[in-house]
């Protein structure tokens, strides 16, 4: 298991959202979105370790409000529909480096659409950390597996099963893991050596439905609110 001591978390916060404008400190249950992923990180790792990585100084002083320091503002070259995570990760890196003298030897990516993961799934992934590893990632369980609805469109138009198999039922095809987006463990050398796309040796963390929503629409942000007051109280 890795020392938490020695981990650098991400939690990237661009300030443009399209499906839901503003949405990383629109206010859900009476605090802003971010807010929940900051705290699930405090409780685990120190403030200095954590970095908001954003280009909105809105996003800065929301962050900057509840007693977390934001060292820095991400480029506006980083800060694009095309911007890839991986150099929004990197960056953060080289600033941290910079600032402490050191490089820690994992990143841990968190994303602030992921508000009903807790503290104790970010323990409990990082418990399945090696370093001989490129990553640990959070998962659901997926219903829409390849071996059963899934399809592709041949050159003809046709539609085909995306992954072959002789199932005629669901619940005999293998189980498939979908990506939650809610945690992202990573070894700093294969973060710096590799596409992230090209991470082979990867363990998978498992989260429940529930754990794993993830806001990207107004929709999802509706079924946040529902998940909330009527599931649990978020941590």
């Amino acid at each position: 298991m890795v020392n938490v001591n020695n981990c650098l978390v991400v939690i990237p916060a661009r300030e443009g959202s399209k499906g839901v404008p503003g949405k990383n400190i629109k206010e859900l249950n009476g605090k802003p979105l971010i807010q929940y992923t900051i705290d699930s990180a405090r409780k685990v790792f120190k403030d200095k370790a954590i970095y908001v990585s954003t280009d909105s100084n809105k996003i800065k002083l929301t962050c900057e409000k509840k007693g977390l320091y934001i060292p820095f503002l991400r480029p506006s070259k980083l800060a694009t529909d095309n911007s890839s995570t991986q150099d929004v990760l990197l960056h953060a890196l080289e600033f941290f480096k910079k600032e402490n003298g050191y490089e820690p030897i994992v990143v841990i990516l968190l994303q602030p659409t992921s508000p009903f993961r807790t503290s104790e799934h970010i323990k409990e992934a990082i418990q399945l950390y090696t370093n001989e590893i490129d990553m640990v990632v959070s998962v659901k369980k997926t219903s829409s597996n390849p071996y059963y609805v899934l399809f592709e469109e041949d050159v003809n138009s046709f539609l085909n099963k995306s992954k072959k198999g002789n199932f005629t039922r669901r619940q005999d095809c293998p189980k498939v893991w979908e990506l939650n987006g809610a945690i992202y463990i990573i070894n700093t050398n294969s973060l710096k050596s590799m596409a992230m796309s090209e991470f082979t040796k990867v363990k998978k963390y498992e989260m429940d439905e529930l754990s794993s929503h993830d806001i990207d629409t107004i929709l999802d942000w509706e079924i946040a609110n529902v998940i909330k007051n009527k599931y649990y109280s978020i941590q």
